[in-house]
């Protein structure tokens, strides 16, 4: 292997001008544009619901983003097992772009929304592909390095992602919101087509060949959307004792159920069910889970209480809401450093510990607190997060092979996407439960409600953190002391420029 530059360059250096170097750079552009899409649309929700109308459908506008990405992860993650990582990251970014341009150019908000839902098609990809991809080509011990660099993605886009947005909104049009994402994407997908040459681990030629599970593939996809689509709307479109709620949560019941019976039988399951059984993935997907549950409760109330109950603008409540998104890059920098010299078990306890008691200092705030007394409670939970995820994550790539990195990889993503909407089920119920036992009645919104009824609500939320950051301790726990990584030969490297 041979490289354009004079200084020779090891395959253990570990960084973007090392030859694995572009590889890294192209999964960093991939997940940017995830990432800043994640924050960017919300600053700009004004601006488009008076372009295109649709006021009381704008929130699907999050919400069926959030369906297509987290339905998708599990039938990425084993696509990408089965034909290469390199084929499904290139589909998701191409979707991704895709959905992107037609969400620049949308007519209505209902066209808007069916385009968002391509976009998370492809997001569903990116996220857990792109992890896979660094899986593969770095070591344990070179992750602890290379989590600083995705980390640093995800910081810059928590502070540029809403200042675009709101430039975008109002100096130019809410469309370059997506329409940004054109330049970004292509330049991801070129480094991705030319510098990324993947060498698939060896099947036994004598082997069939793999077979796609269409059937456990259609059961999950339509059990988790009615699933996700219940902890929702339930409660806020219609009332958790409605026959909608009702007919939702019994059909997710007996899909999954299906699903289940199904993946027993297949031959190449979709999310293979060994998953839940091992030890490490089994840990790591109960601990992503529950920073779900924990993350919607932040990024849901914390913005409403600072606009609601301190009376802060918009901009000042995102940059509250900001000071998590901060904590946890800063704390996935330094994590490896961490598990390496402490093991995984230490690292989510320690992180477990630190979120704990971000969520007691969050039952310090009340309606008298400034914005930084807000704040400083969400950047310890996030890095609190910070310890938790990331490692966790690392630690089930490492305890399974190349033929089980992806699925092992998007198992515990997509844990984090349905404790998300756990999350927003079970505080939001909550929350609606103390405003009703006030008013003595449905509220129409939590939004129109005054402080001295807002104030309690949110605060009740804040408890029920508290009390599952606790059990964060305890998932803490499952997470064996050794995890033994599973070394193979290099199955992927980046073409060299020669």
């Amino acid at each position: 292997m041979t490289s354009s530059t004079d200084a020779p360059i090891t395959r253990a250096s570990v960084g973007l001008r090392s030859e694995r170097g572009p590889v890294l750079l192209a999964v960093m552009l991939s997940t940017g544009l995830v990432a800043i899409d994640a924050t960017i649309l919300a600053a700009a929700v004004p601006a488009v619901v008076d372009d295109l109308g649709g006021l009381t459908q704008f929130p699907w506008l999050f919400s069926v983003y959030l369906l297509a990405q987290a339905v998708s992860m599990p039938v990425y993650g084993k696509l990408s097992d089965l034909v290469g990582r390199k084929r499904i990251m290139l589909v998701g970014v191409g979707l991704f772009v895709v959905g992107s341009l037609l969400c620049g150019v949308a007519w209505s908000m209902g066209s808007l929304i069916a385009f968002r839902a391509l976009q998370g098609l492809g997001a569903g990809a990116v996220q857990p592909v792109g992890m896979t991809i660094l899986g593969d080509i770095y070591s344990v011990a070179e992750r602890a390095k290379v989590q600083g660099y995705v980390a640093s993605v995800w910081a810059a886009s928590s502070l540029v992602g809403p200042t675009l947005g709101g430039i975008f909104a109002d100096y130019l049009s809410w469309r370059w919101i997506f329409l940004v994402n054109l330049p970004l994407g292509a330049v991801a997908t070129w480094m991705l087509w030319t510098r990324f040459t993947e060498s698939r681990a060896p099947r036994d030629p004598g082997a069939a060949r793999p077979r796609i599970d269409v059937a456990g593939s259609v059961l999950l996809t339509l059990g988790t959307v009615a699933l996700l689509v219940a902890l929702l709307e339930g409660g806020v479109v219609w009332a958790w004792s409605s026959r909608a709620s009702i007919g939702l949560l019994a059909g997710a019941a007996v899909l999954l159920a299906a699903f289940v019976l199904v993946e027993h039988r297949a031959a190449e399951p979709v999310l293979p069910l060994w998953v839940f059984r091992h030890r490490v993935v089994g840990a790591a997907m109960a601990l992503s889970f529950v920073v779900g549950v924990l993350l919607l409760g932040l990024t849901s109330y914390v913005p409403l209480f600072s606009q609601g109950v301190l009376g802060t603008g918009a901009i000042v409540a995102g940059f509250v809401l900001a000071a998590m998104t901060i904590g946890w890059p800063v704390a996935a920098t330094t994590a490896g450093r961490v598990y390496l010299r402490f093991g995984f078990r230490a690292t989510v306890l320690l992180g477990s510990v630190v979120s704990v008691v971000g969520a007691a200092l969050l039952l310090t705030v009340d309606g008298s607190s400034s914005p930084l007394h807000l704040a400083v409670p969400n950047f310890v939970m996030g890095l609190g997060f910070g310890w938790v995820a990331s490692p966790s994550i690392v630690a089930a790539q490492a305890a399974v092979g190349w033929q089980e990195r992806g699925v092992a990889t998007s198992a515990t993503l997509f844990a984090r996407s349905i404790g998300s909407a756990v999350g927003v089920a079970a505080f939001g119920a909550l929350a609606n439960s103390v405003v009703r036992g006030r008013l003595g009645h449905e509220p129409e919104s939590l939004e129109s409600l005054p402080p001295g009824v807002l104030e309690p609500a949110i605060e009740a939320v804040f408890v029920l953190s508290f009390a599952i950051a606790l059990t964060l301790l305890l998932a803490s726990v499952l997470m064996p002391k050794r995890v033994e990584e599973v070394v193979e030969e290099p199955v992927s490297e980046d073409a060299p420029t020669t």
